[in-house]
């Protein structure tokens, strides 16, 4: 039997809201944890390493008599007093955001082609679909890539999911990609002066999508195409075209060409 060890579970348990919620955020099936807890079972190796993790212990610790845990934990910062903190902290920063944000970046929801020069495929413009929407307080998007390896093979969809905000006169978006989560980009955008949104330019940041993964910046142009589309019709143009291809109107083109001046010392966006 495994009591100490049970009792110490017990005790770290007691810090959280129920035993049920630390099951879920660990992963781990409820029957098996009750076991741990009653003493039956001994966590295997690899499950000790997650818990000790989780609850911000070493595996020596937790398995020392229970007397002497408790004398040890209580010493200590409460867990998840400690996550409670930083969720509040990271909520208000996003609260301090949604304040000063604009509101009037409602004008810019909908469907856009995004075009910029692939980072991992040189010589090669990019085309993909992205919807802004606002979901409650936040305005949130999709990004989607539309990428075929070979002619034989059917295309796959990559997709970003990102935050976006209007503060000032620039318009920012962040997304991560949501299958692997293996990138972070970023966007930003001039916003548009006109009554109708037709265009909108800037600077994207990201890594390549290959085993280099070389950062990379590239200037990138959005292109409005309405409150609502076919989304498979839409997506079916899009992907990797030939930079001269007539695809690509010239004026496109010409506003993803990541060329500079002699007198430009750093890459910037041309509005």
């Amino acid at each position: 039997m495994h009591q100490d060890l049970a009792q110490n579970l017990r005790l770290l348990c007691s810090y959280y809201k129920s035993i049920a919620e630390v099951c879920r955020r660990l992963g781990i099936n409820r029957p098996q944890f009750n076991r741990y807890l009653s003493g039956q079972h001994k966590p295997s190796a690899n499950t000790l390493r997650r818990l000790c993790e989780f609850f911000g212990v070493e595996e020596q610790e937790i398995l020392l008599p229970h007397g002497q845990f408790q004398r040890v934990v209580d010493v200590r910062p409460r867990p998840e007093a400690h996550a409670d903190r930083e969720a509040d902290s990271i909520q208000k920063h996003l609260e301090r955001l949604d304040h000063d944000a604009r509101s009037d970046i409602d004008n810019y929801l909908g469907y856009y082609y995004e075009y910029y020069q692939s980072m991992s495929a040189p010589g090669k413009v990019l085309q993909n679909l992205v919807c802004l929407e606002r979901r409650g307080r936040r305005v949130v998007f999709q990004r989607t890539e539309r990428m075929r390896a070979s002619r034989n093979e059917p295309p796959c969809h990559n997709r970003y999911q990102g935050i976006a905000y209007l503060l000032t006169d620039r318009l920012f978006l962040v997304d991560y990609e949501t299958l692997n989560r293996h990138e972070i980009t970023q966007t930003i955008l001039f916003p548009s002066f006109r009554n109708r949104i037709t265009r909108l330019t800037g600077l994207k940041i990201g890594v390549s999508d290959n085993s280099e993964r070389m950062p990379c910046c590239a200037r990138v142009l959005y292109e409005y195409l309405g409150q609502s589309v076919v989304v498979r019709k839409a997506l079916a143009n899009c992907g990797l075209h030939d930079l001269d291809s007539i695809q690509i109107e010239a004026s496109i083109r010409e506003a993803v060409r990541n060329d500079m001046t002699p007198d430009e010392y750093l890459f910037r966006a041309r509005h």
